[in-house]
């Protein structure tokens, strides 16, 4: 019993400085950019040593990817997007304007959380080609994947238009979901959060239901 006790608290132990080295690593990527943060002023300020670092992820590219998918998803379990809780209650709803509002609700917070780290990433992919690679040109883009699955579900509710594909409503739903035009009105042009969910519920509610 002892033997399995010490094992849990080593592995809370390094779930808690792997959390750490993120937290810092977010933190310095968002203040200097990425180009400019190195992995040991990350550690100083994870309180942990150099190598740690190499041996939780192996490099700063690593890190840089390990810290998109944590903050896309909201914590570090491996569930993916689909699988996550916002978007199976999404799924569950009834009619198609339910669906879309709640859909809309649940990718609001994971738009707001990659929100500071967007140029990071633009920046460290446009500088470095290793990173780049990390997020190939794919057709079968993963955001994509996720709103067609949310538009083919929607489009075969109750209140949903006849007279619009489910490849149609997947499209608008990846351009008006997207990260650049969240940040372009949030951001840019200082709309709440709160308000940018309102206006993609008011815009896609005619386009994609009766």
């Amino acid at each position: 019993m002892s033997a399995v006790k010490g094992t849990n608290k080593r592995a809370v132990k390094a779930q808690e400085t792997r959390r750490r080295i993120l937290a810092a690593a977010g933190e310095l990527f968002v203040e200097q950019g990425y180009g400019a943060s190195n992995l040991q002023e990350i550690a100083a300020r994870a309180g942990v040593a150099v190598q740690t670092i190499y041996f939780v992820f192996g490099n700063k590219r690593t890190l840089l990817k390990e810290l998109v998918d944590v903050t896309i998803a909201g914590d570090d379990e491996p569930v993916a997007t689909m699988e996550r809780d916002w978007f199976r209650a999404a799924l569950s709803a009834e009619t198609a304007p339910e669906h879309l509002r709640a859909h809309i609700s649940g990718t609001r917070p994971v738009l707001e959380r990659i929100a500071p780290i967007h140029k990071v990433i633009e920046t460290a992919a446009a500088t470095d080609p290793e990173v780049a690679a990390m997020w190939p040109a794919d057709p079968a883009d993963p955001r994509y994947t996720v709103q067609l699955r949310t538009a083919t579900a929607l489009m075969a509710k109750p209140g949903a238009r006849q007279d619009v594909s489910a490849e149609e409503a997947a499209d608008l739903l990846y351009g008006l979901l997207s990260t650049e035009l969240f940040l372009l009105l949030v951001r840019t042009r200082g709309w709440s959060a709160q308000r940018w969910e309102d206006w993609v519920y008011r815009t896609l509610l005619p386009q994609l239901c009766t």
